[in-house]
């Protein structure tokens, strides 16, 4: 007996994300070898961008994915959204020239207040959300915000292409391949104020900062690497992360469909429970363990030092601030 697709809607789906993102849905790397997809692809309402949609459902049906049974392409958020089981909002504004951050989040702020009541509408009652768009963590607070009827558990956004940024780079380092690296973790804001925990990483089951006895590099390069790195591609190839970001939105998503192993985590946005002195209600990344049942639950009882204290506060800090910022849109 076949098993019933998942609609699976993803907003800027004829972007550069969506480009490299789809094949990999419609393939069966997200979901798995045997799930048929339904994509319910979600543009903006200009010509130019619904004409792009048209031909990246072209190139689809051009591959002939067996699991692929339908695409609905719409410039409408309500149609998108329609008995949805995974909404992957990657689309948002992006930082023009000489725009702060903060004006990047009042512009993406009404985007997704819009997206999270369409959602909570017309999603399937069993909808999981997962934001890519940034600011993402604040984007998703106000998704989650604008969906009252759908649970937060729900509800994450994307720090696991920080994770994997931060896996290479100690491997590159310890010289040893990126499977020996385990339990990397970001904690906070996917922002350059991001803390990558080189203390709860082990490398071939040792920790990290004994396999890499430098802490001058760790504390300072390695850090500063993976909080730039974004910025670092924009500068050399003009446009922000693509292939990385939809390779990374897959991992995302298989973290939180799959059981993982004990004794391990991965890089995911939730809401805060108050643990590790993250203020109670911000999204901020955290390591997850999920059940592969739909749940997931944050790992506790980590040992943090002042190091790693001080510069989650900081985070902390700068989603708090924004999360004051959009305080009209969270109701």
């Amino acid at each position: 007996m076949s098993r019933a697709p998942l609609q699976v809607a993803v907003t800027g789906a004829a972007g550069q994300i969506g480009y490299a993102l789809l094949p990999r849905i419609a393939s069966g790397q997200m979901f798995g070898p045997d799930q048929p997809v339904v994509l319910r692809l979600i543009e903006i309402p200009v010509e130019k961008a619904m004409n792009a949609l048209e031909g990246v459902a072209m190139e689809l049906d051009d591959c002939a994915f067996p699991l692929l049974e339908d695409m609905i392409l719409t410039d409408d958020a309500s149609v998108g959204f329609e008995g949805a089981n995974w909404c992957l909002l990657v689309g948002s504004k992006p930082r023009g020239p000489g725009m702060e951050r903060n004006d990047l989040i009042l512009e993406n702020g009404p985007i997704f207040t819009g997206q999270g009541r369409a959602i909570n509408d017309h999603a399937a009652s069993d909808v999981r959300v997962a934001v890519v768009g940034n600011p993402c963590n604040t984007n998703c607070l106000i998704c989650m915000h604008s969906a009252p009827d759908v649970p937060d558990d729900r509800f994450s956004a994307m720090t696991r292409l920080d994770q994997n940024r931060a896996q290479n780079q100690l491997a590159k380092r310890a010289g040893v391949a990126s499977t020996e690296v385990a339990n990397c973790l970001i904690w906070g804001n996917h922002s350059s104020t991001q803390v990558p925990d080189f203390i709860h990483t082990t490398i071939g089951g040792r920790p990290a900062n004994e396999v890499i006895d430098e802490p001058e590099w760790l504390r300072g390069e390695f850090f500063t690497t993976v909080q730039k790195r974004g910025a670092a591609i924009i500068a050399a190839r003009g446009l922000s992360s693509a292939a990385s970001a939809a390779s990374s939105l897959v991992d995302h998503v298989r973290d939180l469909r799959e059981a993982t192993p004990a004794g391990h985590w991965n890089s995911v946005c939730v809401k805060s429970d108050g643990t590790y002195g993250v203020t109670e209600g911000l999204i901020s990344s955290f390591p997850v363990s999920a059940d592969g049942e739909g749940g997931w639950s944050i790992v506790e009882g980590l040992e943090l030092d002042a190091f790693l204290t001080e510069r989650i506060a900081a985070t902390v800090a700068e989603l708090s601030e924004e999360r004051a910022l959009v305080a009209d849109l969270l109701g």
